[in-house]
Parts: C-alpha cells; structure tokens; sequence
C-alpha cells in the first residue's frame, strides 16, 4: 500500500495541535476518570474484547503509523500507553493524542528492532482526570524532556514534579501519596515521540511522603536519549484510576524473579496472588487468576538500567474467570530475546 505521506503529516498536525491543549486546566470532576478508553489491535482488526468504547477505532495510516479512535472519549489533557504485540523485537510509542469532536485520536507508531518502522499489533490505553476520586495512590504525567508538564493528575491533589538527572533520565515525584515502601504498586512508562524512542522505568521508591519514579529513554541505536513521555503510578487501584469499581485489575513486577508482595496486587485475591512462569528465552506467562472479565486491557513496560524492552507475544485470554498473558517478551536493543524486569499490569472495564 503506498505510504499517504500528505495524509499522515496532516493528521499528526492536527493532533499535535490539540496535544498543545493538553496543559489547559480542566472542570474538576467528581470521580476518576473524566474519560478512558483503551483497544487491542490484532495487526488486522479491532478485536472488542480489549477494547472500549465498543465503537473505538484503528486505521493503519502508514507503514507502522495508527490512528486510534477512543470513541466519545475526547478530554483535555491525560495520558497514553500503548505495548507492542508481536512475537518479534517490536515496540509501539505513542506519538500525539488529543480531541477530535467528541471522540479522543491517538496516534501510534510501531518500530522493530534497529528503528525501522514496521506494522505490530498493539495494545493502546487512554485515560484522562481530575479532581479528587482515585481509588488509591495513584497519579500520571505527561511531560517535555525539559521536566515541563503537559498533563498531571495525582489523587491528593499535589502538583507532581519532573526532574532531568541527565541525558534520557528524569526523576519523577508524586507527592503525597505516599506509602510503607521500600517499593509499593506499578508502573507504566510509554515514549511519547514521532521518531523511533523507548522508555523504560529504571526502579520507583516509595516512602510515606511520595512515589519516586526514574524514568530513562533510548534511541534505537540503545543510547539514552531526551524524548517526551507518560508515567503512570497505580496501587491498589486501576490503572485508569478507579477502585472499586472496576471490580477486577491487577499487577505484577518481575525483577526478574517475584518483586516484593507489595508490587503483586490482585483486586479479588490481594497480595501476592499473580504468578509468573518462565517460558522460554526472554518469555513469561503471566496469570491473573479471578479477575479475566472482559472487556480489559493488559500494559507492559520494561524496568531496569539498560535498553532492553518488552512487549507481548501474542494477545491476552481468558479461562473464566482467568486472565493469561502468554507470553510477556523481552528482547535486547539488538532484538535478541533476554529475561530482563518488567511491570504488567490488566485492568477490566467491570
């Protein structure tokens, strides 16, 4: 199919101009989220049951370039991640997002290893608050690599902070949502670029005051590198803020090996009740028992120091009421399968 080069570069005008309104401050509402949504792409269609709205969108624009449509979801501000599906050394990073009408338009671009552009499937999540309401510590970030903000939400209410430590790395601090440490819930990093990025959680610190996430980016070629992102912080409540409902979330982090109980919730089950089982080179599956009601979403995002990355190898399932994630793969920047940390997180719409 020939590239639409006119097309694309339209559209991602557009959407980096309503991107602009992401810092505009918004209504404060009465729950958390003013709006959400989230799509599973198969690499040819729109599959329902990891997607919501029901009437949400993808339209391949390019080679590896997606236009996703969060139906009816447009909000000022919020955040985007998005996970690559592929049983190949792909990722995805979000490029631009913003409301088009009354629904939200995200654009998605997706790279294998090497930084060639190149089509995946994906797993995309918007979500968008303010006001008081989340459901447990929670907060994310949309921000320049300067530590400028573009779109925040933290559930006390504290402005969060962005900090550069140097090229490619940055300290991220949610005040006032606090906890016992030394490290507590997960997280979800996304880059958030139009050229070839990944960003990673290097560690997070929680203490009573705050949550301390350090966030690093790399290029294709592996070297840190100054890029915009997403963060988001959840504990014991969904990713997109609420707790409870939805009734059925969970996460999980693989050091490698089992991170503390207190980074392995399970919103039936509690602490602890996730398990993980190696299952190959650079593979894990995942499972999330009592909690695989559909529609639902799954994220993943690498965590460590160096430039490894991870994604997922084939679409979720679910076993009623189990939810599998078979498997979470994990490759070096040269695209070679490794067991490296990773955060995976599944929130259902119920």
């Amino acid at each position: 199919m020939p590239r639409p080069t006119r097309a694309i570069s339209a559209l991602t005008g557009i959407v980096a101009l309503l991107g602009m309104l992401l810092g505009i401050a918004s209504p404060a509402q009465a729950a958390v989220p003013d709006r959400f949504g989230f799509a599973l792409w198969n690499g040819a269609a729109v599959v329902p049951a990891g997607t919501f709205p029901a009437a949400s969108t993808v339209i391949p624009v390019g080679v590896g370039i997606y236009q996703v449509k969060f139906a009816g979801q447009a909000f000022p501000g919020g955040v985007v991640h998005v996970t690559a599906i592929s049983n190949g050394p792909r990722w995805c990073q979000a490029d631009n997002w913003g409301p088009s009408g009354a629904d939200e338009i995200a654009i998605i671009r997706c790279f294998r290893a090497g930084g060639v552009p190149d089509n995946s499937g994906f797993s995309a999540f918007f979500t968008t608050a303010s006001g008081a309401g989340a459901g447990g510590p929670y907060g994310y970030v949309h921000t320049q690599p300067t530590g400028a903000i573009i779109s925040q939400y933290n559930a006390v209410g504290a402005p969060n902070s962005v900090t550069p430590l140097g090229v490619g790395q940055w300290s991220v601090k949610f005040p006032g949502i606090g906890s016992g440490g030394p490290v507590d819930g997960s997280v979800q990093v996304t880059a958030a670029a139009s050229v070839p990025t990944r960003c990673k959680a290097r560690n997070w610190v929680s203490t009573g005051a705050q949550q301390e996430v350090i966030v690093f980016c790399f290029n294709s070629a592996g070297a840190l590198v100054n890029s915009r992102f997403t963060v988001t912080y959840q504990q014991k409540t969904s990713l997109y803020g609420p707790a409870i409902p939805p009734k059925y979330f969970g996460y999980l982090w693989h050091v490698p090996g089992a991170g503390p109980a207190t980074t392995n919730f399970n919103s039936v089950l509690g602490f602890g009740a996730n398990t993980l089982i190696a299952a190959g080179p650079g593979l894990s599956l995942v499972t999330f028992p009592q909690i695989g009601f559909l529609p639902l979403n799954v994220q993943v995002t690498a965590v460590g120091s160096n430039s490894n990355f991870c994604g997922m190898n084939f679409p979720w399932t679910v076993s009623a009421p189990h939810l599998y994630v078979r498997d979470v793969n994990c490759f070096t920047n040269a695209g070679a399968a490794v067991s490296t940390g990773f955060t995976v997180t599944a929130n259902s719409r119920l």
